[in-house]
C-alpha cells in the first residue's frame, strides 16, 4: 500500500501475455472501490498499452475488471486531494515531474487546468491511450461503465458486455462535459449522445448495442467465454502487420473525423470550466460537495431523478 493507504499501481493494474496466442490480458483490480485507477495506475496503463503496442508477443489486448464491474471512474477523491494539496508536488507527479525540477504555474492562470486538461488529450495521459494502440483491444464491460471506463469504451476497438451493464459519466451531473465527448457522439450517434448529456442519466447494454456502439450482449455467466471466443478469432485472422496497417487505416480515419481534436476541445472546457455558474442548488464538484464525500452527493442528487433514470443499482430499485 502507498502512504496514503491506497493500492500501489502495481495492485490496481495487472498484466500477462500468453505469446503463444499473441492475446494479452490487463484486468483493473480494485473491486472494493469500484477499480478507480489512481494516477499513478493510469500512467501505468498508458505504459503497459505503449509496451504491448511495441511487443511482438501481443496481436490482441483484452481490458477487463476484477468483482462484479468494470468500473465508476477514477479516483475523484485522490484528484480533489491533488487540487487541494498545499504544494505542486501530488498534480506534478501525474506529469511524470518534481519540484525539484519544475515550478508549476499559480491556481490563478490558465495553465493551471490547461496543462493536465492537454495532457488527458495525449495518449500518455492515461486517458485517452488506447487511440495510438496499433494492435487490437477488446473491452469487457459489466456492472457499471461510468466515467473513466467508459472513456475506455469509447476508443477499444471491440466492446462485449454483459446484459446487466450501464454506461455513462455522473460528471454530466455535476460538470456537463468529459474528455471523450467527440468520440461517444461519433460513435453512439449525435441524437442517442445527447440524450445522456442533457439527461445526464445511463444508458443499459440493449440501449448502447441498439445505437452500435456494442459488438455484442450476452447474459454475465456467458462473458468471459464471449469474450475470449472475440480474442481468439482477432489472433487467428491476420499477421500481426496485417493488424498493424489496419489500425493505421482506422487511425486515419478517425483523424479525418477529427478524434484528436475532439479530445483537444474538451480539454478546454476542463481547463477553464471555473467559469461555469450554478444556478440554485445545482450539484457542483467543489469544497462541500468533496467535504461531505462524493458518493454521498452524487447520491441525494440521483433521487431528483425517475429510478429508470438514477445512476445507482440502489437508486434504480427504489419506488417513486
Amino acid at each position: 500500500m502507498t502512504d496514503s493507504n491506497r493500492p500501489s499501481a502495481e495492485e490496481i493494474i495487472l498484466y500477462e501475455k500468453d505469446p503463444k496466442t499473441k492475446i494479452a490480458t490487463m484486468t483493473l483490480n480494485r473491486p472494493e472501490y469500484m477499480n478507480a485507477p489512481t494516477a499513478a495506475a493510469r500512467l501505468r496503463y498508458a505504459d503497459l498499452i505503449h509496451a504491448a503496442n511495441i511487443d511482438d508477443d501481443v496481436k490482441v489486448l483484452v481490458i477487463r475488471g476484477a468483482g462484479d464491474n468494470l468500473g465508476t471512474g477514477a479516483d475523484i477523491a485522490e484528484v480533489m486531494e491533488f487540487h487541494d494539496a498545499p504544494t505542486p508536488g501530488p498534480r506534478l507527479s501525474e506529469l511524470r515531474l518534481t519540484e525539484d525540477q519544475v515550478t508549476y504555474p499559480p491556481k490563478n492562470t490558465y495553465r493551471y487546468g490547461g496543462i493536465l486538461g492537454q495532457y488527458y488529450a495525449s495518449t500518455q495521459g492515461g486517458t485517452r491511450c488506447l487511440q495510438d494502440f496499433k494492435k487490437i483491444s477488446i473491452l469487457e464491460v459489466k456492472g457499471y461503465c461510468y466515467g473513466w471506463h467508459f472513456y475506455q469504451a469509447a476508443d477499444a476497438d471491440l466492446v462485449v458486455s454483459s446484459d446487466d451493464a450501464l454506461f455513462g459519466h455522473p460528471a454530466f451531473r455535476y460538470i456537463g462535459w468529459a474528455p471523450r465527448m467527440w468520440t461517444w457522439a461519433q460513435t453512439m450517434g449525435l441524437r442517442k449522445f445527447q440524450e445522456m448529456v442533457f439527461t445526464g442519466r445511463p444508458f443499459s447494454a440493449k440501449e448502447m448495442y441498439d445505437c452500435n456502439f456494442l459488438n455484442s450482449v450476452v447474459s454475465r455467466d456467458e462473458l468471459e467465454a464471449e469474450v475470449q471466443k472475440y480474442a481468439l478469432a482477432c489472433s487467428r485472422t491476420r499477421p500481426t502487420d496485417a493488424v498493424y496497417m489496419q489500425k493505421v487505416f482506422f487511425e486515419m480515419y478517425k483523424q479525418y473525423q477529427g478524434e484528436y481534436m475532439g479530445s483537444m476541445m474538451t480539454g478546454l472546457f476542463e481547463s477553464i470550466g471555473n467559469v461555469a455558474q450554478p444556478d440554485a442548488d445545482d450539484l457542483m464538484l467543489d469544497e462541500d460537495v468533496v467535504a461531505g464525500g462524493i458518493p454521498n452527493a452524487v447520491r441525494d442528487n440521483d433521487d431528483q431523478f425517475p429510478p429508470e433514470w438514477r445512476l445507482s443499482r440502489r437508486g434504480r430499485n427504489k419506488t417513486k
